[in-house]
């Protein structure tokens, strides 16, 4: 079970039931800083991921999207243009599926099951960060498919990146708007399908910049390669150093 927002499921025993305040029909709420230890960890996250020379990138996204398509896509791209520093921490409730299909594309990725769990948090990162031993790389961390609960852990990354499919209709932003609070970058992803769906693009932006005005926008076919270079060149410049959160 998720202890902080209470995901999966979880019978609670008598002993814990008091140690919680809960018993003989009395419950005693405690407010606290719950997310304090994981600020914690994603602090030293930050600073030994900067030592290292390494630039995180969480994506964040509902299942579906298309995250691990284009994280293929853009490893391959960057490639292609020379770059081929890349490692990838990939967050799913079950499966080493995605981190097979990752490595496939020539570059280390580590596999996080969170089994009941709805999101990747500090430690996690921490640990799987561990097994990469990587340097002077961008670090893609793919985070559990879920537009809620992701939005509350910092993992100590540089970059917090919201992929949303035009499938998906355009109005999650204001459905989900701590997600796209949160993020720096939005990508729009599956444009080719447009013509087939009911989401228009500037309403979709504009929904988006309703809760964040400092969205930057990405518009991506992960199938076609639309937008994969401008959003790689994107990439590379933060890598460099243009850009700092």
């Amino acid at each position: 079970m998720c202890t902080t927002c209470g995901c999966g499921s979880h019978e609670m025993s008598h002993e814990e039931m008091h140690r919680r305040g809960i018993a003989h029909g009395h419950e005693i709420t405690v407010e606290q800083d719950i997310l304090s230890e994981n600020n914690r960890v994603a602090r030293q996250n930050r600073t030994r991921w900067g030592a290292a020379g390494c630039v995180a990138i969480n994506m964040v996204s509902s299942p579906g999207s298309g995250k691990t398509t284009l994280l293929e896509r853009t490893i391959g791209r960057l490639g292609e243009m020379g770059f081929r520093h890349v490692a990838v921490i990939e967050g799913d409730q079950q499966t080493e599926n995605d981190a097979a299909r990752i490595r496939r594309s020539g570059v280390p990725a580590v596999q996080i099951n969170t089994h009941n769990g709805c999101h990747l948090d500090a430690r996690m990162v921490a640990s799987a960060f561990d097994e990469l031993q990587v340097k002077d790389s961008l670090l893609f961390i793919e985070n559990v498919g879920n537009l809620v609960c992701p939005a509350m852990f910092d993992l100590g990354e540089s970059l917090r990146v919201v992929l949303l499919s035009v499938t998906e209709g355009d109005d999650k932003p204001l459905k989900y708007p701590y997600m796209f609070a949160g993020a720096d970058v939005c990508v729009i992803n599956k444009v080719d399908l447009l013509p087939y769906v009911d989401s228009d693009l500037a309403r979709l932006k504009g929904n988006a910049l309703k809760v964040n005005r400092h969205l930057r926008f990405f518009e991506t076919s992960s199938t076609r390669g639309t937008g994969i270079d401008a959003w790689c060149g994107y990439l590379l410049s933060f890598f460099g150093g243009e850009e700092v959160r």
